[in-house]
């Protein structure tokens, strides 16, 4: 069988609505015995074919099943920084809250224990990870678990706090709804 064919039947066989992500390494796992030259070659002609769509650099996704569209960048963000403690914060988070009145479209924000970087995920938008050296133990009273995301979240203090800590603008804030929500 063709590799191409091999990886689209293994993709079938594994990919489901919750695991739709595939990390080069994922890939690779699937088809051993491939040299580094065939397995690009091969990664880069399921892309042209429509089997993998690039999300980022190393990460792609399985388009034929059912993936949640608008989580998308959360779960990306949740394998890119697996091994990182990590949370939806900002505006993200006060967006969703309703404390800030406009919704960031396609960019989403994140603290986290790695380095600040923004990854840039083509169509799918942007993930803005943002440094701290917080300890998970020391806000584990102000994170709740967001299984949808597949992330940890902060409460709207906490929130608040890492905007004030950022020095991010808190123009857009609405501090009635903080008042009622804090």
């Amino acid at each position: 069988m063709q590799p191409v064919k091999q990886l689209m039947h293994i993709l079938a066989q594994l990919a489901d609505d919750e695991h739709y992500l595939f990390s080069l390494s994922d890939l690779q796992g699937a088809l051993p015995g491939q040299s580094q030259g065939a397995f690009r070659a091969l990664v880069s002609r399921a892309e042209k074919e429509g089997l993998l769509t690039r999300v980022c650099r190393g990460l792609y996704l399985y388009p034929r099943v059912n993936f949640p569209r608008g989580l998308i960048l959360y779960h990306v963000a949740a394998r890119l920084r697996a091994s990182e403690f990590n949370y939806i914060s900002l505006e993200t988070a006060l967006s969703d809250a309703g404390v800030i009145s406009q919704v960031p479209m396609n960019w989403i924000t994140l603290m986290s224990s790695g380095r600040s970087h923004i990854v840039n995920c083509g169509d799918f938008g942007r993930i803005e990870f943002v440094h701290t050296k917080k300890r998970p133990e020391t806000l584990a009273d102000q994170l709740v678990y967001d299984p949808r995301c597949h992330l940890w979240r902060a409460s709207v203090a906490l929130a608040i706090r890492d905007m004030r800590a950022t020095g991010r603008s808190t123009d857009l804030v609405d501090w009635g709804a903080v008042d009622e929500l804090v």
